[in-house]
């Protein structure tokens, strides 16, 4: 166990989740998730014993409860692999700021290895090595930025961008590391001085494929797909599957509505077209399958909250990916 002290056991952390450990029946798990594990293809390219969490999703319990608490329940449910947003908890918890090599101790107590952090683009251009240093020192093998390559969105701009992308990529693979890029939906828009370029398709040729990784977020580019129609998601990952070591998987509930055409909703409450993505891309690369649920934490379904979703979204995914 780890040898931080902790201002929570287990009995304060059952109280503050409202009994986030019950076992999650399988009648939780909507129609859709049960008709996506029914149709889930076979020698899929995300592994099931690497499925993952971005910690944004339940940054509530982090910042509440702090690492110590929330890392060994993540284990419990099942995940294995944790992709960082900040390395920070509130200072009640310990009296300080809890430290990377504390951090680092967590996680290999409880089994658990972190895959990756996002972090600001204005780090990566202010603080790179030292971005680079928390990595090494929390044992990851990724650093990345969930920022758009830039807010100039013309050809030129991403051609700008990319070049910046490309050292900072050179300088992550000399340290043995891969700088990765998370996408939103902006980025498949069109140059507002091309209209008929896409921007992602800009930075994707424009950044060296030796230095410069993809997470895909599928909801995201799903939402892409539905706002700027002519490109199919699957297509980028079969095209260029090494490029993309990481995979943010939220669902998504279709909403015409909603300007963005879906509705972020736990894994396998939603209709995203998960098992054709999966078989589309094929299986010439391995992939980390990242959950993760942008809404708002104090959303969730109470009890048991974020951890809540987090658990039965676990369950709903290793259905998909069995």
């Amino acid at each position: 166990m780890s040898h931080i002290h902790k201002s929570f056991d287990r009995r304060d952390f059952l109280r503050a989740t409202v009994g986030t450990t019950v076992a999650i029946a399988a009648a939780s798990v909507t129609g859709a998730a049960a008709t996506s594990a029914a149709a889930a293809p076979s020698g899929l390219s995300i592994p099931k014993d690497r499925i993952g969490i971005q910690l944004y999703s339940i940054r509530d319990k982090v910042s509440a409860l702090g690492f110590a608490v929330v890392l060994p329940e993540l284990a419990r449910i099942g995940y294995k692999e944790i992709e960082f947003a900040g390395y920070t908890q509130s200072t009640s918890i310990l009296g300080r700021q809890i430290t990377l090599p504390e951090i680092r101790t967590l996680l290999d107590d409880h089994g658990l290895r972190a895959v990756g952090s996002h972090v600001g683009i204005g780090s990566l251009r202010t603080n790179l090595q030292a971005e680079l240093d928390a990595a090494q020192i929390l044992g990851m093998p990724h650093v990345g930025t969930a920022n758009a390559p830039s807010n100039v969105n013309t050809v030129a701009g991403y051609r700008a961008a990319a070049d910046e992308f490309n050292v900072w990529g050179a300088a992550a693979t000399a340290r043995g590391l891969k700088l990765y890029q998370h996408n939103h939906a902006g980025e498949f828009a069109f140059a507002t001085d091309q209209p008929s370029v896409r921007l992602y398709d800009v930075f994707l040729r424009n950044t060296d494929p030796r230095h410069v990784y993809l997470e895909l977020d599928i909801y995201w580019a799903y939402v892409g797909q539905y706002r700027w129609p002519g490109f199919d998601p699957a297509a980028y990952v079969r095209n260029q599957p090494y490029r993309y070591p990481l995979f943010h998987m939220k669902d998504g509930d279709a909403n015409a509505a909603n300007a963005n055409g879906f509705d972020i909703v736990e894994f396998g409450a939603g209709d995203l077209p998960y098992e054709r993505f999966i078989r589309d891309i094929g299986p010439r690369a391995s992939h980390v399958g990242i959950w993760e649920q942008d809404t708002a934490p104090n959303t969730q379904p109470n009890p048991p909250g974020s951890l809540g979703a987090a658990e039965r979204s676990f369950t709903a995914l290793e259905g998909l990916l069995a």
